[in-house]
């Protein structure tokens, strides 16, 4: 039963993010719209921003390396405060706001190094890397078993997200249902994977060979890998990731995707250097006034209207 929940999890988000992505991919382009914050190049005395106002395929490179990678747009966020009330026209006040970037870093980088880890429970042999990010996390080895700075970041990072859209009004009025839903799942799959670890301590050995078994995909539903004595730490665990990987498609968790295929981050800013046009752009019939004159000539005539090509005539006979 969880084997094939599991699996029909695994369909749905490999069919869902199949068909966003390409939807994403096939969606016409018609025009250069980068979202730039810095110079472009223009006068060679006037230095240009090569990451900000990318003008080549590196300059695009680049940018979205340091937005993927370090989250460079959300590092500047800002938000408005409170000016002197004894200024007669206070300007306006911004406050950087750092929280969010280092909740935002703490969170997915802590998620990249969970999910580098349980590749272990489906391949063998181990790949080296992936023993590497183990040992690593779990280099301060606390406990029995060492408990990993990746689950203490996400789950801190997860309770910090949660909060702030529960304690900040604005935020809190625009927020929607799946917000926190999305919230919620990865909440529930990262407390019953450390429930599972740390309280419930299942077999690894059977876990294992069980996850091995699932990578294998044996055809038929006779021949499933069956794990003996599961433990209610694990269905849940594992019913909470079906759940997950089977709404992500669907949720905004689809930026981890979607951030690639945004034109308004993976195009250059050349549109005063290079006449861009759009792939999808279909040649459409050119009708030339000659032959409009020609077709309605009838009509023009009644009207009384002039007709240019016997004026041209009547002129080149003078």
């Amino acid at each position: 039963m969880l084997t094939g929940v599991f699996y029909l999890a695994a369909a749905v988000f490999l069919a869902g993010v199949t068909w966003r992505v390409a939807t994403w991919a096939f969606t016409p382009e018609p025009f250069r719209i980068p979202t730039t914050t810095g110079q472009q190049p223009s006068i060679a005395t006037i230095r240009a921003s090569k990451i900000e106002s990318p003008a080549t395929l590196a300059g695009v490179a680049g940018r979205m390396l340091l937005e993927v990678l370090v989250f460079r747009s959300l590092f500047r966020n800002t938000a408005p405060g409170r000016s002197d009330p004894a200024t007669l026209c206070p300007p306006p006040v911004f406050f950087e706001r750092k929280a969010l970037w280092l909740g935002a870093m703490a969170f997915h980088w802590s998620l990249l190094a969970i999910v580098v880890r349980h590749v272990r429970l489906f391949v063998e042999p181990v790949p080296a890397v992936v023993n590497a990010v183990a040992f690593v996390d779990s280099f301060f080895e606390v406990g029995l078993p060492a408990w990993y700075a990746s689950d203490v970041l996400v789950t801190a990072a997860l309770v910090y997200l949660l909060a702030r859209r529960l304690r900040d009004p604005l935020l809190r009025y625009l927020s929607l249902p799946a917000d926190y839903l999305a919230l919620g799942m990865l909440l529930l799959v990262v407390g019953s994977g450390i429930g599972m670890r740390y309280v419930g301590r299942v077999d690894l050995v059977a876990l294992r060979t069980y996850t091995i078994g699932l990578a294998a995909f044996p055809v038929g539903a006779a021949r499933w890998p069956v794990l003996p004595e599961p433990g209610a730490w694990f269905v849940v665990h594992l019913v909470s990731v079906s759940l997950l990987i089977a709404a992500l498609p669907f949720t905004k968790l689809m930026h981890a995707a979607g951030v690639w295929l945004s034109p308004t981050r993976n195009q250059p800013n050349d549109t005063r250097r290079r006449r861009y046009e759009n792939p999808w752009n279909r040649t459409a019939p050119f009708h030339t006034y000659g032959e409009w004159e020609h077709e309605f000539r009838d009509k023009l005539v009644a009207a009384g209207l002039p007709l240019d090509g016997e004026a041209h005539a009547a002129a080149d006979k003078v």
